[in-house]
């Protein structure tokens, strides 16, 4: 079993279309919620750097959905590490529709994004900050799941 973040979402009408079920682009919204809670949660001190010389540039994001989703659904959104290469970290994104029964599969993303440090040049690639690090080491394929 992965170790992976959660974040509870309850929908609401923002997040649906004309036809009643969800966007896909909340999908997307969500994993920006969930990377970024992550994010204020295990490296706090992050944040001041993001208003400093430290940029987290999203270079892809994906999602594949299995089953619709409508308003006042429960959505657990799981964020797992998939790797970490230099400055490029990849993250898998689970959705399970939750509060009736068991955890059902509904969706399946991915996100990338890069270390970039600002510069009077422009961006420049660089490693994660070390509390970055440390934090999605704890959640890497392989990291051991503590209850």
């Amino acid at each position: 079993m992965r170790r992976y973040f959660e974040v509870t979402h309850v929908v609401t009408f923002a997040d649906t279309n004309v036809a009643g079920n969800v966007y896909f682009a909340s999908h997307l919204a969500w994993q920006g919620r969930c990377r970024e809670l992550f994010l204020a949660e295990h490296a706090p001190g992050l944040l001041a750097r993001l208003d400093g010389d430290l940029a987290l540039v999203t270079v892809s994001c994906s999602c594949d959905y299995y089953a619709e989703l409508h308003a006042f659904d429960t959505v657990s959104v799981r964020m797992s590490l998939r790797e970490r290469r230099g400055g490029r970290i990849t993250m898998d994104f689970d959705y399970y529709l939750a509060g009736r029964g068991a955890a059902r599969l509904v969706a399946r993303g991915r996100q990338t994004i890069a270390c970039m440090t600002r510069t009077g040049g422009g961006l420049v690639p660089a490693d994660p900050p070390d509390d970055l690090a440390q934090a999605l080491d704890a959640y890497a394929p392989g990291a051991p799941v503590t209850p």
